[in-house]
């Protein structure tokens, strides 16, 4: 007789394995010329001292890059640095062949931000986390 497959949480090495199964998967749905395409792309923005006041964390895979933080000290907020992030993302995005971004953002953060900079919303969860929204935004490119 059979056994029934056990749950439990998984190892480092378990989930690795997961991992690359799903993209051993996927690799075989997507276009050859793209298929192997994933690549971080992280920027980093630093003051006259060398010290980090803000960055930029991106995945490019596929067709589109993903951005995964952006971030600006808050002593340099509104002087158009996140938007030079931006920018620059988009431009990397734009010479590897990339036809959008996408990146996500809470109320609490940045959306109108990223709408002054050409994002649209294509999902919303209200309540996450509670009393917030969570946006999804896309920009094509």
């Amino acid at each position: 007789m059979t056994q029934e497959p056990q749950m439990s949480r998984s190892s480092k090495d378990e989930a690795r394995f997961v991992r690359n199964k799903l993209i051993e998967f996927n690799a075989k749905h997507i276009p050859e010329d793209i298929r192997t395409r994933y690549e971080e792309i992280n920027l980093t923005l630093k003051n006259d001292a060398g010290q980090v006041i803000g960055g930029l964390l991106s995945v490019l895979c596929w067709n589109w890059v993903e951005v995964d933080i952006l971030w600006v000290d808050q002593s340099y907020q509104g002087k158009g640095y996140g938007s030079q992030l931006l920018g620059e993302i988009e431009q990397i995005a734009k010479d590897n062949g990339c036809t959008f971004i996408q990146l996500n953002t809470f109320t609490f953060q940045a959306p109108d931000f990223y709408e002054k900079q050409g994002y649209e919303v294509i999902g919303l969860i209200d309540d996450a986390p509670r009393g917030f929204k969570h946006y999804y935004y896309k920009k094509n490119i």
